[in-house]
């Protein structure tokens, strides 16, 4: 088994179902006329997350988990410092680096971040394998995660319509890993476009930039011959997902159908503004392209 089957297997093992949590947003079901793509964030939207993203915000308090993991492979630790503080600095330092480069919202690629941390503080030399393990075990166990109700069955009606599926998401080198694990199939078997599969981690970008919807408009077009007004996202976020799509002309949806994931951002005066459409469950979806 390689690693990436070995790292979707993890997901299986460790995942367990979660149940979304209702929010008092109404849906707002208006079909869209003229769509010929659907575009996906992934945390919060087709996968149900603990933490309600991507488990990469700057918290304390795990370094009693990574030591256990460490132990757990045979690895010595040389510090006797808050792990999770020491992880956290080198994650705020690669931010701060690229900012001074002119990157607004600045993505780390986690896998770069824990081999530093080990080069660091581990006194033996670990294979790139070893460290895709380690690092999506930590995600596994510090953000459960579980695709939302009828994931497949969606997906399956999107590729049976002949719609280009793709995905713009603040995501690791372990999420398309992850979703392949729920689908059971290679993403390009459910449907989704490899042409347009855009994941921050390999941009150096993470949303709200406009870098990834700009990159995945000229991708529609390239590709498919299609405009960003032909082209439906959906995301949880009034903010990463709702203002960053619209600014770049693409229609939007909002889900809003898990309290933990719902990101409405009143306090901010870009999220003023109304999505084309609110689905309060992952099917509704299916009624917004009849």
């Amino acid at each position: 088994m390689d690693t990436d089957d070995q790292i979707r297997e993890l997901y299986r093992r460790l995942s367990q179902p979660l149940t979304a949590e209702p929010t008092s947003t109404p849906a707002s079901i208006t079909p869209l006329e003229g769509i010929r793509a659907v575009i996906f964030d992934v945390y919060g939207t087709l996968i149900c997350s603990g933490v309600g993203d991507i488990s990469l915000a700057e918290e304390s308090g795990r370094d009693a988990l990574i030591r256990e993991m460490v132990e757990q492979r045979g690895w010595k630790i040389t510090s006797s410092s808050d792990l999770s503080v020491l992880f956290n600095g080198m994650i705020k330092l690669d931010h701060a680096q690229a900012r001074a480069k002119g990157i607004e919202y600045p993505e780390v690629d986690i896998l770069k971040i824990w081999g530093s941390f080990f080069a660091k503080f581990v006194d033996q030399p670990l294979p790139v394998d070893e460290l895709k393990l380690f690092a999506a075990e930590f995600e596994c166990r510090v953000n459960p995660v579980w695709p939302y109700d009828d994931l497949a069955h969606v997906l399956g009606q999107i590729k049976q319509r002949g719609l280009p599926m793709g995905i713009v998401s603040n995501a690791q080198f372990y999420t398309p890993l992850m979703l392949e694990a729920f689908l059971e199939v290679e993403l390009s078997a459910a449907g989704f476009d490899p042409r347009l599969l855009n994941w921050s981690f390999e941009h150096g970008h993470g949303k709200p930039s406009l870098h990834l919807f700009e990159e995945q408009a000229h991708r529609l077009e390239e590709f498919h011959a299609l405009s960003p007004e032909q082209c439906l996202y959906l995301g949880n976020d009034m903010l990463k997902d709702i203002w960053s799509a619209s600014q770049v002309g693409f229609k939007t949806v909002l889900f809003a159908g898990d309290q933990r994931s719902l990101r409405l951002r009143e306090d901010d005066e870009r999220c003023a503004l109304n999505p084309d459409a609110t689905i309060t469950a992952l099917g509704q979806l299916l009624h917004l392209l009849d």
